[in-house]
């Protein structure tokens, strides 16, 4: 019966292991995805601050306070 034991936790260390590969290619992916979608709206906001509201010659995070 322990043949079957041992057998039975290299199985189980095989799925965990590749269950969490699979995590970190997901979440990776997301943050990847996130970052971009974050620095893509931090850019156009910034434009738009630039061109509505500074002054000439002031900055952006100047113009925003």
């Amino acid at each position: 019966m322990s043949k079957i034991v041992e057998v039975n936790e290299k199985i189980a260390e095989k799925v965990v292991s590749g269950y969490k590969k699979i995590e970190d290619g997901v979440v990776g992916g997301y943050k990847k995805i996130e970052q971009g979608a974050v620095d893509g709206f931090t850019k156009v906001t910034d434009k738009c601050v630039e061109k509505l509201f500074a002054k000439d010659g002031e900055t952006v995070e100047v113009a925003i306070l």
